[in-house]
């Protein structure tokens, strides 16, 4: 399948843009040598031909003027232009006796020299001439005269006042010839002859093997082309392939060329780009992920501040209203009855403790929950802090009827907030003390692990529903609503315990029993002796 541009359009690849490009310039270059050839080679090498005579003849016009006609510096400037441009050469005084011959046939050119000076050479006829040529015979008689004639005068090119040029036929040899003739400074008789090859024949051969060898050059120029265009394109498409990773967000692929050329640098640019985009979106990713979880911590937060303030209006409503009942009634005087005076009262300060147990805890949560508590970290005897609080709660257990079954193992050391830990053991000793039932058994465990100590609180009684077991520590959450009012509980002792293990870093539970339950956490051990 071709590759496809953003609108759809197939690829047209730079390679063989680059191939098919060079290739029809050559063969335009080509074509267009054969055709200047075909139309300009004639006259050119005509007008050089004519070039060379005029050269030829100044120089023989010069030597006379100047009397050094036979002088050697002559001879030799006149051998140098016929060896050159195969001129033949005759020079003839006015007594018939020859000055200067350069020439590989000397008797045709002293016949030549004898037909111009007499007159004997005609014109071509025009039958022969060819509708373009000057020359022709002027009637039949003409003809008749010059039928048997070897040399005929095809066209006259340029007559001077002392020379004259003309393109001659040689009938012997059908040759052409370009001849000039006339009379020098001294009144010597010059003649300058040379060959004329066929221009039409001569060209369409050059142009034949002109078109071969182009079409050679072109072919080989192209396979050239086609090397060198891979090489030169060969980063390019790297740098596509790098280009479209990038469009996908793939920043893995580099460029390592190091040629010093503008796709060199090109190629370095990409890979800094490559970089800072790479860098950019990293950091970018990782705002987004803040503020997705800023604005869903935001969200968590609002939604717990308005759960908070219905829990808490829940929490409080009751309380409020049975003071204001109870308080109105004494104002109103509904009874006399110093017992019934009383018992309103009981219920006004009874009410106004649950008010201010919850406000109590609810403060404390929130110090908890602030995340800049006062954490107080001390080395201290956890096994001290359970037996001197079960000292000094044993008449809670004793009002619920409940047994407590404590076995001090010893000084056990731990490393945690003594406070905190006091806090989280009395909710769970009160949470157990208000829901004992059956047997009526509380048993409190010390027991060491490794790098740790667990803490348990177990009660006898029905164990939680397992529905229920995920929302234990969530605030203002009841299992039992009507038997949590009954005690003044208000939902918030077990969050305060996951605030103060989370803030410890330390992990804590419930598990179920079939005949109870039994809540635990642990505190970091410090086995170091008494001292260190």
């Amino acid at each position: 399948m071709k590759n496809k541009d953003r609108a759809g359009r197939p690829l047209f690849p730079l390679r063989a843009q680059f191939t098919i490009t060079f290739f029809l310039l050559m063969i335009s270059v080509v074509l267009l040598c054969v055709l200047l050839n075909g139309l300009f080679l004639e006259s050119f090498y005509r007008n050089d031909r004519i070039r060379a005579f005029r050269s030829c003849y100044e120089t023989l016009d010069r030597a006379v003027t100047e009397n050094a006609i036979s002088s050697d510096a002559v001879d030799s400037e006149l051998l140098k232009i016929t060896g050159r441009e195969n001129i033949g050469v005759i020079v003839m005084n006015v007594d018939a006796d020859t000055l200067k011959s350069y020439a590989s046939d000397p008797e045709t050119m002293e016949r030549r020299m004898w037909d111009h000076l007499v007159g004997n050479t005609p014109y071509l006829p025009a039958e022969e001439a060819g509708s373009g040529s000057t020359a022709g015979a002027s009637s039949p008689e003409d003809y008749r005269k010059t039928r048997y004639q070897a040399f005929y005068i095809v066209e006259d090119l340029e007559a001077g006042d002392d020379y004259t040029l003309q393109v001659i036929l040689d009938k012997r040899t059908d040759t052409q010839y370009l001849e000039m003739w006339g009379i020098l400074e001294d009144g010597s008789y010059f003649l300058l002859r040379s060959a004329l090859e066929s221009i039409e024949s001569s060209s369409a051969l050059a142009g034949f093997f002109f078109l071969r060898v182009g079409l050679a050059a072109t072919l080989f120029g192209a396979l050239l082309s086609a090397i060198l265009a891979g090489t030169v394109t060969s980063p390019i498409r790297r740098l596509t392939q790098i280009s479209t990773a990038m469009k996908s967000l793939d920043f893995s692929r580099r460029y390592e060329d190091r040629n010093p050329t503008e796709i060199g640098i090109l190629g370095q640019n990409i890979n800094e780009l490559s970089d800072i985009l790479e860098r950019t979106i990293s950091e970018l990713k990782k705002a987004n992920k803040e503020l997705v979880r800023d604005i869903r911590k935001k969200e968590e937060d609002e939604a717990m501040r308005r759960e908070f303030l219905r829990n808490v209006t829940h929490e409080l409503k009751t309380p409020l209203a049975l003071i204001q009942g109870y308080a109105e009634g004494l104002q109103e005087g509904i009874s006399d009855d110093p017992e019934s005076t009383a018992f309103y009262c009981d219920v006004i300060v009874d009410e106004a403790r649950k008010m201010n147990l919850l406000v109590g805890k609810l403060l404390t949560l929130n110090e908890l929950e602030s995340g800049h508590p006062e954490v107080n970290m001390e080395r201290f005897d956890i096994s001290a802090l359970v037996h001197n609080y079960l000292n000094t709660s044993a008449i809670l257990a004793e009002n619920a009827g409940a047994a407590v079954n404590f076995e001090n193992p010893g000084p056990v050391m731990v490393w945690a907030d003594e406070f905190l830990v006091e806090e989280v053991l009395s909710n769970y000793f009160s949470n157990a003390v208000h829901h004992v039932s059956g047997e009526k058994v509380i048993d409190i465990r010390i027991e060491p692990k490794d790098n740790c100590v667990r803490i348990s609180v177990f009660n006898t009684g029905s164990p939680i529903p397992e529905e229920d077991l995920p929302h234990l520590w969530e605030k203002f959450y009841k299992v039992d609503k009507a038997r949590t009012r009954a005690y003044g509980g208000s939902g918030v002792g077990l969050s305060i315990v996951k605030a103060v293990m989370n803030l410890l870093r330390q992990d804590y539970g419930v598990i179920n029993y079939d005949n109870g339950v039994r809540f635990w956490f642990e505190l970091a051990a410090d086995p170091r002796p008494e001292g260190e």
